[in-house]
């Protein structure tokens, strides 16, 4: 059964009624049973568990080979331009702290996989009492609906020592944060390039960056970009 992210997120979410299941995390080794009360491998098991359950509904996909490399999951297995689906959690009391992409490499990117912008973020957000963990909420999400802008630069950033690492999403589901996340993929595109022209490592190599990474989109995609 071929699907899209959004057909995906419906039958998780409305359908199989995902939100509010628990799950209890334990380990077995030679007849002994421990309770895992960290978080450090709950986004794992998850992304482990929706593999399972994409292969238990018959849901066509294709896994990446690497974990390190974008994305988790093709939703589309003959056209990996489209249908890209990364996977990410986090602990519902602290606010999400995870990496959407790494700056330098997802700029690099861009210029020869600009389609790449339109991937879709399957996002859950659990809480963990004890080794069970209960799944607070789902988002299906594009990375401009996740970033924002922030103090420092256009866009949100984790940055230490005056060197970017990785692109951080806003608060996006709260009504009081202070900064809200783009509406459009340009609005997305305007704060990564005004960003890179801000720090200093890509400001003297940032002169033709938009206009390339437009370019590869329309050629990709056949859709011409209008960004400011």
């Amino acid at each position: 059964m071929k699907l899209t992210p959004q057909e995906l997120y419906t039958k998780l979410v409305d359908e199989d009624k995902i939100i509010g299941e628990k799950a209890e995390i334990n380990f077995s080794l030679k007849n002994l049973i421990i309770s895992i009360e960290s978080r450090d491998t709950v986004g794992n098991l998850l992304q482990e568990w929706l593999k399972a359950w994409m292969m238990k509904e018959k849901i066509e996909f294709e896994e990446n080979t690497n974990s390190q490399i974008f994305p988790d999951f093709y939703l589309d297995t003959h056209n990996k331009k489209i249908d890209l689906l990364e996977v990410k959690t986090f602990d519902y009391q602290n606010g999400p702290g995870f990496d959407l992409a790494n700056f330098d490499s997802y700029c690099n990117s861009l210029l020869v996989n600009a389609y790449r912008i339109d991937s879709d973020y399957l996002i859950f957000a659990y809480e963990m009492n004890g080794s069970v963990i209960t799944i607070k909420n789902v988002w299906l999400k594009k990375i401009w609906e996740l970033s924002g802008p922030s103090g420092p630069y256009p866009i949100k950033v984790q940055e230490k020592k005056h060197i970017i690492y990785n692109i951080r999403p806003s608060v996006w589901y709260s009504e009081r944060a202070r900064f809200k996340p783009f509406s459009t993929k340009e609005e997305f595109l305007s704060a990564l390039n005004e960003t890179r022209y801000q720090y200093p490592p890509t400001r003297h190599v940032n002169g033709h960056w938009l206009q390339n990474v437009l370019k590869n989109y329309e050629e990709h995609t056949g859709i011409s970009l209008d960004v400011k």
